[in-house]
């Protein structure tokens, strides 16, 4: 393991979620823990926990664990044929088979759904579905993104998904503990930017952007914009103090790349959009981002960035947590089946139905 995530701190995060009743979320933080660190709110609830962080039987009983597992990817998500990786030696995490071979279906403990690539259920192994086989459905689009999901109720056992709530959770990004004596912000020259490439202007976040952009100069990049400094958005935006990570809907956990590898990674202060402050305090401390929720208009957060331009004490302040934390990006898609894989392994043969996917990915 990498090292402690950030959402472990403090314990009160994971008790505020445990109150929202996210209990389930534990379940694959723990069990997902060796592979991407993301040991969250194991302070939450109770104290055994945290003295026993893998005690798995506290959440999914006393079921042995297999030493070998098949998952079955059912489809490549969006279609596009890759070369599976090793999960031992990319993340350490033993006794995975994965495979796209679909004649390896009697065999498999469990099957991947992407949720994008599903438009013809009569494509789906109904006749031979085994009692014990775990169908697990994939997605980390957004609900507004996700269309038949009230068709998809009772077909699955598990969800996967950039939500903390789901079975197998695996988020766009995390911070994970790395102390450092000296923080290094690359030189800035420019003040804000914004990489873009689905413009929409029924889009709330590009309404938001024509409002601000009267009161502050912004560079645009992408299909609409700039090109790109020699085609690496981390490259061309860490010359900005400011960047624009605004999401393309609104939903609950719903902080993608733009967060954690465009600005992050970029080391600019990330202006975001997305959902709620308090959601987003769950995932990265409250002082190393700005929220347009902080602000009544756009102009009122032109001319704190404005402060911040000439204040440069201030400005550095939202770079604090650089001093304990580092910027892992979660990369498509071995991460997701690796993670996936050892939950089935360590929830041995439990079992359940997923009755209403689309109450639950929508609320």
């Amino acid at each position: 393991m990498k090292g402690e995530s950030f959402l472990s701190f403090p314990k009160l995060r994971g008790w505020r979620l445990c109150r929202r009743g996210r209990w389930r979320a534990l379940k694959s933080q723990i069990l997902a823990a060796s592979l991407t660190c993301t040991v969250l709110f194991v302070y939450a609830c109770t104290q055994d926990l945290l003295q026993s962080p893998m005690h798995f039987s506290l959440l999914w009983g006393t079921s042995s664990q297999p030493t070998q597992v098949t998952l079955l990817i059912w489809y490549e998500p969006f279609g596009k044929r890759r070369r599976l990786g090793d999960c031992h030696v990319l993340f350490n995490v033993t006794g995975c088979h994965l495979t796209t071979n679909r004649s390896l279906y009697q065999e498999s403990d469990a099957i991947l759904f992407h949720h994008r690539d599903i438009g013809d259920f009569g494509d789906f192994p109904f006749e031979k579905r085994l009692p014990s086989q775990k169908w697990i459905w994939m997605n980390f689009e957004s609900p507004s993104h996700s269309p038949w999901l009230s068709s998809l109720g009772g077909i699955f056992n598990w969800t996967m998904s950039y939500r903390v709530d789901s079975d197998v959770f695996v988020p766009y990004g995390y911070l994970f503990s790395r102390k450092r004596s000296k923080i290094i912000i690359p030189r800035k020259k420019n003040l804000v930017a914004w990489v873009i490439s689905n413009w929409n202007e029924d889009h709330e976040r590009v309404q938001y952007y024509n409002q601000l952009r009267e009161y502050i100069d912004i560079d645009i990049f992408g299909r609409y914009g700039m090109d790109l400094k020699q085609d690496n958005i981390v490259k061309t935006v860490s010359e900005y103090k400011f960047y624009l990570a605004f999401e393309n809907s609104l939903h609950t956990d719903y902080i993608t790349e733009k967060l954690w590898r465009n600005a992050f990674k970029s080391s600019a202060v990330p202006i975001v959009m997305g959902p709620s402050r308090y959601n987003y305090e769950m995932f990265i401390p409250r002082n190393s981002f700005i929220h347009v929720d902080d602000f009544s208009s756009p102009r009122k957060l032109a001319m704190y960035l404005k402060f911040l331009d000439k204040n440069m004490h201030m400005y550095r302040r939202y770079f604090t947590w650089k001093k304990r934390y580092d910027v892992h990006v979660t990369s498509f898609w071995d991460e997701h089946y690796c993670t996936a894989c050892e939950t089935i392994k360590a929830a041995g043969s439990q079992h359940r139905t997923m009755t209403d996917l689309a109450g639950w990915f929508e609320s």
